[in-house]
């Protein structure tokens, strides 16, 4: 299965490149966005691709954008990538780009969380609360919470670890106005999708949103949604109380990186093994295909 690391587009200005997607421009209004096959554990970007990963990833977040955008716009085009690259260009964005308006991202991930698990149960264990926010004494690990908790976090850079913020730190970042619709919105979001995802045998335990304004400051959602990259999907049969539910997700990756004693979770990344990126890749492809009935496209 052919990967993609990193793209080498010499026909758009490059506008730069994440942990996941490269950016470059189309114009004045547009950006091609291509998601490679980079895997980041812990924010650190892995040396080996993950094969098809980005495929994945880009099928999914469009099946999503399609489900939800009754509920909020998205950044999509609906301009073909390969209508924007050269011939010879054409295969490192096809089935993992698409043409999105270019909007001004909002510095403020939107963390939606449905169950007690990751760094929240951890907090919770610490402290009896989420990111400032208090629960009720007694739940166990990876436990329903009573309603969604809407914890954002301030987006840090390549490599730095992203904080959690309290939502009034939140209002006084970007004005209370479109804090709070910013939080209705990404819990109308994550409640649809996870009742959807329900339906499929999949509970969504956690996800984040990004959201950027156009030019008449109109909120689009963008970037991606609902993948297994930035959400934590769980098998509803192998759900119970007090265990962490295998995932559909990098949790092999993050696993194996937490046996690993002499590494400090900071760049440069250790490689990975084979076996641990087959599996990663093969949970990727699982999870597209139970969420959205669809196979892997070409």
């Amino acid at each position: 299965m052919n990967s993609l690391y990193q793209s080498s587009i010499t026909s758009l200005p490059l506008l730069g490149r994440g942990k996941v997607r490269d950016n470059y421009a189309v114009g004045d209004d547009k950006i091609l966005i291509v998601t490679t096959d980079r895997l980041s554990a812990f924010d650190v970007v892995m040396n080996e691709p993950i094969p098809a990963k980005g495929k994945v990833l880009n099928q999914m977040s469009d099946f999503w954008f399609s489900q939800l955008g009754h509920i909020v716009p998205n950044h999509l085009t609906g301009v073909a990538p390969e209508s924007v690259v050269t011939p010879a260009e054409v295969a490192q964005v096809r089935g993992r780009a698409v043409v999105a308006k270019r909007l001004q991202p909002i510095l403020v991930e939107a963390v939606v969380r449905g169950y007690l698990i990751g760094s929240g149960w951890k907090d919770y264990q610490a402290n009896g609360t989420v990111c400032g926010i208090v629960l009720p004494a007694g739940l166990q690990m990876a436990a329903k919470l009573p309603q969604p908790l809407f914890t954002p976090a301030a987006k840090a850079d390549i490599g730095e670890h992203d904080e959690n913020i309290s939502f009034e730190e939140m209002q006084q970042r970007i004005g209370s106005e479109l804090a709070i619709k910013m939080r209705d919105i990404s819990i109308q979001l994550y409640q649809t999708a996870a009742a959807y995802a329900a339906s499929k045998g999949i509970i969504i335990a956690d996800t984040k949103f990004e959201f950027g304004l156009d030019d008449h400051g109109v909120l689009h959602l963008m970037d991606e949604v609902l993948t297994a990259d930035s959400s934590r999907f769980w098998p509803a049969d192998s759900y119970a109380e007090g265990s962490s539910p295998p995932s559909f997700d990098k949790q092999f990756v993050r696993d194996y990186l937490e046996t690993l004693k002499d590494w400090n979770k900071t760049a440069p990344a250790p490689a990975l093994p084979a076996e641990v990126i087959e599996k990663t890749g093969a949970k990727y492809r699982e999870a597209l295909r139970r969420l959205t009935g669809e196979e892997l496209k070409d």
